[in-house]
């Protein structure tokens, strides 16, 4: 009886490895289309989240095919395309971006790796200087706390960077109603609104301020997903079962795609996870 159990576990521990190999060296497509009245050109945007100096292939060509094959007018970065280690090499992100800024206009979202570098330099030293840098001479200007009206389409896109209290571990730390629009000034509602924000647990913020697109990262999918229930087992903020996870969510009338990320850092796998490399589709509502 014994025997036969351990066996059992075994199997099922072998099969669970595997999976995490699998899982944890692979990406799928996912798409979502949304309408609104103030899009005035239908266009598609490439969404790229917490890539986490992964490579899919040498000088990650097969994450750069997939988006070629989908040809995407501009590509959204929601955040950690680098990983803050210290003495880490930013060749393979500064690489990665640039060869994107090549094909496509890149509007990118600073995540908490990237503002870690920046604000932490006895322990970083000067990371934050070189991919600042590098992203310069590919033409890249991350939002930070700005924004950029695309008139052609009647998007404003937006990058928030939230202090990094908001990422603290253990629990989500309140933000003041009126922190959004301290730091990003008043929404023109003109415009369909699109943010770029790493951290998702703020939607209820984000969504008060007047976003009506918001596109995260960060919680990788909680790294672990059940089977069928799809549901993400863990945060970074050392949480279980985080209510944002993956996938879309909606509060009045804002929606958030929340990104199942590409790459991992401090626990390095995935199971039932897959990395996520998400397609938007955004087209001008009929009146």
């Amino acid at each position: 009886m014994w025997d036969i159990l351990l066996t059992v576990i075994a199997i099922l521990a072998l099969i669970c490895i595997w999976i995490i190999i699998y899982d944890s060296n692979r990406f799928v497509v996912t798409h979502f289309e949304l309408e609104d009245e103030r899009i005035q050109k239908a266009c598609k945007a490439a969404v790229i989240a917490d890539l986490h100096n992964k490579q899919y292939g040498r000088d990650n060509e097969l994450l750069l095919r997939a988006i070629e094959e989908q040809k995407p007018d501009m590509i959204f970065i929601a955040g950690d395309i680098p990983t803050a280690r210290p003495g880490a090499s930013l060749t393979a992100a500064i690489r990665f971006v640039g060869q994107l800024a090549e094909k496509y206009p890149v509007y990118y979202g600073n995540g908490n790796h990237e503002q870690r570098m920046k604000l932490y330099p006895e322990t970083y030293g000067d990371m934050a200087e070189i991919y600042a840098e590098g992203l310069a001479k590919a033409g890249v200007l991350p939002l930070v706390n700005a924004h950029v009206k695309l008139e052609e389409y009647g998007i404003a896109v937006y990058g928030a960077e939230i202090d990094r209290t908001y990422y603290k571990r253990f629990r989500v730390y309140p933000m003041d109603a009126s922190y959004m629009e301290s730091i990003l000034g008043k929404v023109d509602k003109s415009y369909f609104t699109v943010l770029l924000a790493h951290n998702p647990d703020y939607f209820e913020q984000y969504a008060k301020w007047g976003a009506d697109f918001v596109l995260s990262g960060h919680v990788h999918g909680g790294i672990v997903r059940i089977p069928f229930v799809k549901k993400g087992v863990a945060a970074p903020n050392i949480s279980l079962f985080p209510k944002y996870d993956g996938g879309i969510f909606r509060e009045g009338t804002s929606t958030m795609l929340l990104s199942r990320g590409l790459g991992m850092h401090t626990i390095p796998i995935r199971l039932f996870n897959p990395g996520e490399l998400v397609i938007v589709e955004m087209q001008p509502k009929q009146k």
